[in-house]
C-alpha cells in the first residue's frame, strides 16, 4: 500500500451504488446510496483527505449526493476517464501516484491503470479486479466505499485516528 495517498476518487454507478437505475413513472431517476459510505468519505474528508467522483453518466442526483458529502471534484459525463484524471490532476494539485480509485467496470480501466492504488469493488468484473491492489468483500452500493475507506486509512496508520474522532480513547 502506498501511504501517501491523499485523494479518494470513486465511480458512481456499481461503487456508490448497487448499479440499479430507479425510474419513477415520469421518468424521472433515482439510485440509492449507502449510508456507510457516506460517512467514510466524511470521515475521509475530516482527516484533512479529499474526495473525487468520476462517472460516465450525467445527472442531478450525483451532484446532489455529492455537495451532501462535500466531495469538490465531480467529473460526470465522463466518456475517457483518463482524460478526467486528467483533470483532476490538474485542478486538485494531487498526482496520480497520490489517487487511489474504486471502480468496477470496464470504463474504469483507464483510470484504474494511472492511478498509485487502483481498488475494485467485490462484484467488480474480472478485468479491473485483476489491476486491482484492493478488493473489497461488499459489493458495490452495499458499503465498498466504507470498506475501501477504513483500509486505506489503515494501511496510512491513521485507522486510531480516525474511530477517536468518534471514540476518544480516553472517554467514559
Amino acid at each position: 500500500m502506498n501511504p501517501t495517498i491523499q485523494l479518494l476518487a470513486l465511480d458512481v454507478d456499481g461503487v456508490l451504488t448497487d448499479g440499479g437505475i430507479y425510474l419513477d413513472d415520469s421518468g424521472r431517476e433515482s439510485k440509492r446510496f449507502d449510508v456507510t459510505d457516506g460517512f467514510a468519505l466524511r470521515l475521509w474528508a475530516r482527516l484533512g483527505l479529499h474526495t473525487a467522483i468520476i462517472t460516465g453518466r450525467s445527472g442531478g442526483t450525483v451532484l446532489h449526493r455529492a455537495a451532501y458529502l462535500g466531495i469538490p471534484h465531480v467529473h460526470l459525463d465522463a466518456k475517457d476517464k483518463a482524460l478526467a484524471l486528467a483533470d483532476l490532476v490538474a485542478a486538485s494539485g494531487v498526482q496520480p501516484q497520490a489517487i487511489a480509485f474504486l471502480g468496477d467496470d470496464w470504463p474504469d480501466l483507464p483510470i484504474l491503470r494511472r492511478v498509485g492504488y487502483p481498488m475494485a469493488v467485490a462484484n467488480a468484473r474480472p478485468e479491473v479486479k485483476a489491476l486491482a491492489r484492493f478488493v473489497t468483500a461488499a459489493p458495490g452500493g452495499s458499503g465498498a466505499v466504507r470498506e475501501a475507506v477504513e483500509h486505506l486509512l489503515a494501511s496510512m496508520g491513521r485507522l486510531d485516528e480516525a474511530r477517536a474522532l468518534y471514540d476518544p480513547p480516553n472517554a467514559r
